[in-house]
């Protein structure tokens, strides 16, 4: 059994890149969920068609274009279902989808179960995101779900970078520390709170009637989400023997290294806003 690659210190002149980038894309997601509607599910299809090459490239190098058709396409139509509040129907067309990009993955995978899974993989986080957004108050619940996001990924490259410390899974990310792990955490909670402040101070936002504490757990497991969905991604980049899912974003790599996290995060968020629309949160 080999033993697990040295960390490499992070390349501080990357940096710059890395936030040249994020300034482009933050505010485009912004502006989207701002405005909603067809804004928001043209971001969430452009995000899908990009996710399924992504995928087909890593698990499907024999038929990338065919693999990542199957993939898009069996997930695009489950989010337009899901856009049209056909929510019932939504899962057995997730289910419908996968089984038949498998089918038509036959002989462009080692195995027609990897197609299956990239729909699976995909589509729940997708349409979770448009079901958050379509939602009462939709626009502050889903502005809660990146900022919970992107406090975690944030916080938790920085506080890692700067204590670095004991590495939290040496054996599939060698960078990732135990003190970044509990920074995102931190920050992740703070900046769910922040969110439910500004629902209460800003008019143009809706209130969403959250009790700090409620929206500091929200957050905590929201980070949670996002480190474990990063983990993930690390795990099935080394079953495929990629370092990232692809080179689209500067200084970030690929369109799935940025949103891992965001994928699980989106489940865990439209959970609670599910237990919240039923009168279990406090």
């Amino acid at each position: 059994m080999t033993s697990p690659s040295p960390a490499k210190r992070f390349n501080w002149s990357n940096l710059r890149i890395r936030v040249a980038s994020a300034t482009v894309l933050v505010p485009t997601v912004v502006a989207a969920v701002w405005f909603g509607d067809v804004w928001y599910l043209g971001l969430i299809l452009v995000g899908v068609a990009l996710l399924a090459r992504e995928w087909a490239e890593m698990s499907a190098r024999r038929s990338v274009l065919g693999v990542a058709l199957a993939i898009g396409a069996a997930v695009a139509i489950s989010v337009i279902v899901a856009f049209r509040g056909h929510y019932y129907i939504t899962w057995p067309v997730v289910v419908v989808g996968a089984l038949a990009a498998a089918s038509m993955a036959r002989g462009a995978v080692e195995r027609r179960a990897d197609a299956a899974y990239g729909v699976i993989y995909i589509a729940p986080a997708v349409i979770a995101m448009i079901w958050l957004r379509r939602m009462e108050a939709g626009l502050s619940w889903t502005l809660l779900m990146f900022t919970v996001t992107w406090f975690a990924d944030i916080f938790a490259f920085a506080t890692g970078s700067l204590l670095k410390g004991p590495k939290l899974w040496p054996r599939f990310s060698p960078n990732k520390t135990w003190s970044g792990f509990f920074g995102g955490l931190v920050a992740a909670s703070l900046g769910a709170v922040g969110i439910v402040a500004l629902s209460q101070a800003l008019p143009a936002l809706p209130d969403l009637h959250l009790a700090w504490p409620v929206a500091a757990a929200i957050g905590l497991l929201g980070g949670l989400a996002t480190m474990t969905g990063d983990l993930w991604e690390s795990i099935l980049k080394r079953r495929f023997g990629v370092k990232d899912s692809g080179d689209l974003i500067p200084g970030h790599g690929g369109m799935l290294d940025r949103v891992d996290g965001l994928m699980f995060a989106a489940i865990v968020v439209a959970g609670a806003r599910l237990l919240d629309q039923w009168g279990w949160l406090p």
